[in-house]
């Protein structure tokens, strides 16, 4: 990886598709299995559904997953996870149904062991249900996860001082847009991974979706860590970040696919390795 430095800190990693390597990642098959969503209890091994107290007459609901070695009394790192818009599909067979249990990012990235898994909703007060496209209210959206991401640390070992943020598509670009939208949650998290869309890198149709309003949020990274992942290129998102005048410290890495998809943390490829490895090295600071 090459390094240099501006206003920025960047880090590299490019790779390049071999010719004989399939041009669809969904010809490629997966090594990890989401675990299915299920009622009960939170225990080592399970994803099942959790809402917070206030929200028992909604459908409002999180996914929680305690990883195969949990035990009461132990602190583990924490994965925070949005999904993507629903109602999406394309010609390589991508879809997004845009569901809380569609999230895949958290799973693939920790393989299921070492780090508790939460996936948020988008908090929707009107109708008391999660948002399939876009925001629901994006207040609402980040008190529920500022609520959400203290009761794992509370009551399921979670540790403060290591909490990730991570999402695809709309939920890579929800790791500004509600991560960073105030002081308080924006100090929730130790580094974020966005994939696939970066918050101010182009004009959408709901409010302050500017580049100055993303600017403002930015600023409140201070010097905190991204790994930035895109199908294809990330280079829209770095020239984005170069004229930001951001002090974070941002890593590109670029997923040789077409794909517009999340499944790549699902497959034995060295861009998951890679990611993984950031991950870890974030960890251990």
């Amino acid at each position: 990886m090459n390094r240099f430095s501006l206003s920025l800190f960047f880090v590299y990693s490019t790779t390049i598709l071999p010719a004989a390597e399939p041009v669809n990642l969904n010809s490629l098959p997966n090594d990890l299995q989401v675990p299915a969503m299920i009622k009960g209890k939170p225990q080592a091994g399970k994803r099942v559904w959790q809402q917070n107290p206030g929200y028992e007459t909604t459908e409002i609901a999180h996914a929680l997953y305690l990883p195969t070695n949990w035990m009461p009394g132990r602190k583990y790192p924490v994965i925070v996870e949005y999904p993507g818009n629903g109602s999406y599909t394309n010609a390589l067979q991508d879809r997004s149904d845009g569901r809380v249990q569609d999230c895949k990012l958290g799973y693939g990235l920790s393989g299921g062991t070492g780090m508790i898994w939460v996936s948020l909703p988008f908090v929707d007060p009107k109708t008391g249900k999660h948002a399939i496209k876009w925001w629901g209210d994006p207040a609402a959206t980040a008190d529920y996860c500022k609520q959400t991401v203290a009761r794992i640390c509370k009551e399921f070992g979670g540790d403060p001082q290591n909490v990730i943020l991570t999402g695809f598509s709309r939920g890579a670009i929800a790791c500004n847009y509600i991560g960073l939208r105030d002081d308080e949650i924006a100090s929730l998290w130790k580094a974020m991974l966005p994939h696939s869309h970066y918050d101010g890198v182009r004009k959408w149709s709901y409010p302050d979706s500017d580049i100055a309003s993303a600017h403002k949020r930015l600023a409140r990274l201070g010097k905190r860590r991204q790994l930035i992942t895109h199908e294809k290129s990330t280079r829209a998102t770095e020239e984005y970040l170069k004229k930001s005048n951001s002090k974070g410290e941002f890593t590109f890495l670029a997923i040789p696919y077409p794909n517009h998809s999340d499944e790549w943390v699902l497959k034995n490829l060295p861009e998951r390795t890679e990611a993984r490895q950031w991950l870890s090295d974030v960890l251990k600071q």
